[in-house]
């Protein structure tokens, strides 16, 4: 007897990040002194107040079933976060639902969005979850491939190409990942008449909206007129605050949609972990300087990565305008994006991910993160100058 597996998964394959992760893991444990520059992980520690408000919160005692929305301070403390900082009003008893990471929040609002054979248009290169969370649900991503030349932006003619009679959603990731591009408000006024013409859901990815440098401004697309009532903003804490491992996240947008959504939490996870919650309390309130001294540390490590990867043969870089990740051009060296990826690995102890991995216009681009720290950075940079050197003379002496 062979038990069957559903049909769902047949598209759908492992992630390729936490895979990379993995191996990176494994690798150390051979006694191998890998560097990683494959994941986005800060390196910094979680603000004390955050780590403080969860210890007090367990030596309380509370460590039992919260509300499924969650604990009203945090409700409320994200609603005030989001007027304030986002301009989008929501809320607090019936506008927001914490999550156990932004990661179940995303895929929280796309089941609740998606019907088995509908369409939402990714915009890529994107994360690798999207179109996987999209097969998951029985739904079908569709790649609105964006251009290198054209700063990765979107336009209102690339989604028009794109739209079909089974669309529901349009998903858009700002400040991006892997390509670190910021919607501008142009850009976000396109996104709206798009969204409102065809009668679209918008599910809004702001996972890295506090990492914006050179002075720009974080944009949320449900601040724009006509956008709250069709938009579902996803959110979280292991970004910004160097939160990866507490898992929280949130999910904000209107009424009708966030009580379809809490269902979907209720019959899953039921509720985020209650003391993590209270830590999320202290995160939004009361790290605004930690995560300021976080921001200008990584637009540092920018500038050493990009500069190091552009004295690499074969290899250009732009400054990305936000998030943490370089997205490298490596199509100058003559080789694919895995196989550049792999050789950083086999020769130079230096995991990057293949662009190949992030859908439809990543093909001949690496990403790195300059979440690691200046030492790990810096130790890269010296690996994979040594190796291009060594690439370099492999190739005169072939000429000769």
């Amino acid at each position: 007897m062979s038990v069957r597996v559903a049909q769902r998964f047949a598209g759908v394959e492992r992630s390729a990040t936490v895979a990379l992760l993995e191996t990176v893991q494994r690798l150390r444990r051979e006694g191998v002194e890998v560097l990683d520059l494959s994941g986005g992980e800060p390196d910094f520690a979680t603000p004390s107040p955050v780590v403080t408000a969860a210890v007090t919160a367990l030596r309380d005692g509370e460590t039992h079933y919260t509300p499924s929305r969650g604990v009203p301070e945090l409700l409320e403390a994200v609603a005030g976060k989001l007027a304030a900082e986002n301009g989008v009003a929501v809320d607090p008893e019936r506008g927001v639902i914490v999550t156990p990471s932004a990661k179940q929040a995303l895929f929280t609002a796309l089941m609740t969005l998606l019907d088995p054979g509908d369409e939402v248009i990714v915009p890529t290169p994107a994360w690798v979850s999207y179109p996987a969370m999209a097969g998951l649900i029985g739904a079908r991503a569709v790649a609105a491939e964006l251009r290198a030349d054209d700063g990765f932006r979107m336009s209102r003619r690339m989604l028009e190409e794109r739209v079909t009679g089974r669309t529901r959603v349009l998903l858009v990731n700002t400040p991006a990942n892997p390509t670190g591009h910021v919607l501008d408000r142009e850009e976000a006024e396109e996104i709206v008449a798009f969204a409102v013409e065809h009668d679209l859901a918008l599910v809004v990815d702001e996972i890295y909206e506090k990492i914006v440098y050179d002075g720009g401004a974080h944009l949320s697309l449900a601040s724009l007129p006509g956008a709250a009532e069709r938009t579902l903003t996803v959110n979280g804490f292991s970004k910004a605050y160097a939160m990866t491992g507490w898992r929280l996240g949130y999910l904000a947008g209107p009424e009708p949609l966030i009580a379809q959504a809490l269902k979907v939490q209720e019959h899953t996870v039921s509720c985020a972990t209650s003391f993590v919650q209270r830590a999320g309390v202290a995160a939004l309130t009361r790290t605004a300087d930690d995560v300021a001294a976080m921001l200008k540390e990584y637009a540092v490590r920018r500038e050493m990565t990009v500069a190091a990867l552009n004295a690499l043969p074969g290899v250009t870089c732009a400054l990305p305008e936000g998030a943490f990740y370089a997205f490298a051009d490596v199509r100058g060296t003559g080789l694919t994006s895995a196989a550049f990826a792999q050789r950083l690995l086999d020769e130079a102890a230096v995991t990057v991910a293949p662009g190949s991995a992030f859908g439809p216009g990543g093909e001949g681009y690496v990403r790195l993160s300059f979440a690691a720290s200046r030492e790990v950075l810096e130790a890269a940079a010296e690996r994979l100058t040594r190796l291009a050197g060594g690439w370099a003379a492999d190739a005169g002496a072939r000429g000769n």
